[in-house]
């Protein structure tokens, strides 16, 4: 009798096994896969870090993740596997949550306004656009020209093609490849100490409106896939500037290498008190990164930040030929304080 049962029990289980199509175990395995990697990476974001390799580099791209987080949904339901469907409601509601802009969507500078100026920043991969770069410079007429990957015929161009009547003020490291950099002023500038960097990170004080403005230059190294350590450090370096600037007028501009998903960029922002400047504007989604390729992937990698005595009335992104990111032209307004 015990046999039979046992026979019993077992025959049961083998039929269960048969009737469960193979297919629904393999779309379950498939979504457990791809809920696993996003939760990996939104659980960082939720927990204010950015990881090791890849969360970095997938942090970038976050609002991006919802396109594996639906699929493994989808793969889940498919399989009729409730536990996954439960996960995958979860997983793109956090996502879908951290999807939103990060930071003040406004300013409230106090007194008069002193100044009403334009700031562009731009990085012209290894100084491939710098035609562009110099044709749009004198057509728009910032106040303040940031560029990034300013190579040795970007910055040749800018001595040569620039009127130096426009823009006499200057702060240029001229450096091969993409450690050169740039600053542009139509305002008076003095010196001020750089941030060490493998590339170019120059500063400045500019005199606008009476006031002195701090200018920093902002071109970290990129996370890499295994080498995100001097990413790490070096936008380190920037959020303790902004820490030790906070309380003077700031604007802090470049290529980031980090959108507002990676902690570190938070920290720079909240440690100098500063404000994106596309964020203000209502431009946060506006993608900067990359501009030559069709893939509708993309994401906001370079910043103009300012601090509270600006306020910031307009954000247009321009596309350069010859580089892979969009450049960013800012109007703004500096207030008496």
């Amino acid at each position: 009798m015990e046999t039979l049962g046992t026979r019993t029990v077992a025959d049961r289980a083998v039929a269960d096994v048969r009737r469960r199509r193979p297919w629904r175990v393999v779309s379950s395995l498939a979504g457990a896969l791809l809920l696993a990697g996003v939760s990996a990476v939104v659980g960082c974001r939720v927990a204010g870090s950015d990881g090791v390799t890849p969360v970095p580099q997938a942090l970038a791209f976050l609002p991006w993740l919802l396109v594996p987080g639906g699929a493994g949904l989808a793969l889940a339901a498919l399989g009729r596997w409730r536990t996954g469907m439960v996960w995958g409601v979860a997983v793109l509601a956090v996502t879908g949550w951290y999807t939103q802009p990060y930071g003040d969507a406004t300013t409230r500078p106090k007194g008069a306004v002193l100044a009403e100026l334009s700031v562009l920043t731009s990085n012209t991969e290894f100084g491939w656009a710098t035609d562009d770069l110099v044709a749009t410079v004198k057509r728009e007429r910032p106040g303040l020209v940031f560029v990034e990957e300013c190579g040795f015929r970007c910055s040749d161009a800018l001595a040569a093609r620039v009127p130096a009547s426009d823009y006499p003020y200057r702060d240029v490291v001229r450096e091969d490849g993409s450690a050169g950099s740039a600053i542009l002023s139509r305002f008076p500038l003095k010196p001020a100490e750089p941030i060490a960097s493998e590339m170019a990170m120059p500063g400045a004080v500019a005199t606008i409106g009476g006031r002195d403005v701090r200018l920093q230059l902002a071109h970290p190294m990129p996370p890499l896939p295994g080498h995100d350590k001097t990413w790490r450090q070096e936008l380190g370096r920037i959020g303790e500037f902004a820490a030790s600037a906070r309380g003077r007028p700031v604007i802090l501009a470049g290529d980031f290498n980090a959108t507002q998903d990676h902690a570190l960029f938070r920290s720079v922002l909240d440690g100098g008190a500063l404000h994106d400047s596309a964020r203000l504007t209502g431009q946060a989604h506006a993608w900067t990164w990359p501009a030559d390729r069709t893939s509708p992937v993309r994401t906001q990698i370079d910043h103009v930040l300012v601090s509270g005595d600006f306020k910031a009335t307009s954000a247009r992104f321009l596309t350069l030929r010859g580089t892979d990111h969009r450049a960013l032209l800012v109007t703004l307004g500096l207030y008496g304080g």
